[in-house]
């Protein structure tokens, strides 16, 4: 079966990426910390089961970017919210399931993928939750059936995210896989840096 990971990245800019994080300890040291962070990531990721996307912000930019691998097949993320975006990359997603995540979760490896695939195989959609009520990934089986209405209203950054998201998917049979964080913020790092939080 077909699998894809899209992983959703931009450009890493000092006051263009990772801004809340930047506000705490400065844009360019933010910058610098998304640019390596997801250079691990991609390399962590990488694995037979699963064809790795990029899913990349600016649009002209990123799809000719040196910073990320050359061999990695690319599409530009376009124009709306976080949700218009996510629901337009998975929506490009020929056949087989696919699953959608961030490039700044330090703790993420291919079990935690792995797990949230093999969930697809009975459910129809899976999330995996954060602890501040967001999500770290998304994915679905049938990823170009979306429902009217996938991703709208929902109230981003807030600790609704999660239940707001699942609530765009009615009458999917749901499941949830392994909680982990992602790096938003100066408390964020320094939990990242005490060691990962996953269950």
């Amino acid at each position: 079966m077909n699998r894809t990971l899209i992983i959703m990245l931009k450009e890493p800019h000092p006051g263009r990426v990772k801004t809340r994080l930047g506000r705490d300890i400065g844009m360019t040291a933010a910058a610098w910390w998304f640019r390596h962070q997801a250079g691990r990531l991609l390399q962590r990721l990488d694995d037979p089961r699963w064809q790795i996307v990029l899913a990349v912000s600016p649009d002209a930019e990123g799809l000719r970017s040196r910073v990320w691998p050359a061999g990695l097949p690319r599409l530009a993320q376009g124009r709306g919210d976080l949700g218009e975006r996510m629901a337009r990359m998975l929506r490009q997603v020929q056949h087989g399931p696919a699953c959608l995540i961030g490039a700044d979760i330090p703790a993420v490896n291919r079990a935690h993928v792995a797990r949230a695939f093999r969930r697809l195989g009975d459910h129809d959609a899976v999330f995996g939750p954060a602890p501040d009520g967001g999500f770290w990934l998304i994915g679905l089986k049938h990823p170009r059936r979306q429902p009217p209405g996938f991703f709208r209203n929902v109230r981003w950054s807030t600790s609704t995210a999660l239940a707001d998201s699942r609530a765009t998917l009615p009458d999917h049979r749901i499941a949830t896989c392994d909680t982990l964080s992602d790096v938003d913020n100066a408390d964020d790092l320094n939990m990242t840096l005490a060691g990962p939080r996953a269950s």
